[in-house]
């Protein structure tokens, strides 16, 4: 038997759904976005948005298990360095999660430069 939360729901979804049995419960984290001019400014408010949602849901970074990056325009030499260092500054220096980074050529908004969605576990749930 599970249950399931939806959290900050809007027109056509949700920020986040939870998923609870027991003793776990699952969050899947909508796609955020960031604002800002430039990669780096955009990428530092996603992973600020996803923190927040997180710890409304009680749950850490070191509670993901997977990420989804989306970047527009996506050029490795560039952008690469910029995405890693501002998911280091989030991630810290280990136990990151199983983790897909895709280069688009567009968002749901042409502002956007970058989306990133995950899943977290949290066991233990009383």
């Amino acid at each position: 038997m599970f249950t399931k939360e939806y959290i900050h729901p809007s027109a056509g979804f949700s920020q986040v759904v939870v998923v609870e049995t027991e003793n776990t419960k699952t969050l899947h984290i909508s796609g955020q976005i960031g604002t800002g001019n430039t990669l780096e400014l955009q990428t530092i408010d996603a992973y600020s948005n996803l923190e927040k949602l997180l710890h409304q849901c009680d749950a850490t970074f070191q509670d993901v298990v997977k990420m989804n990056t989306y970047i527009v325009n996506f050029n490795p030499e560039i952008d690469l360095p910029i995405y890693r260092k501002v998911r280091h500054k989030f991630l810290g220096d280990n136990n990151y999660p199983a983790s897909t980074l895709v280069g688009v050529m567009i968002l749901g908004n042409r502002d956007w430069m970058i989306e990133i969605d995950a899943t977290a576990v949290v066991s233990d749930v009383k």
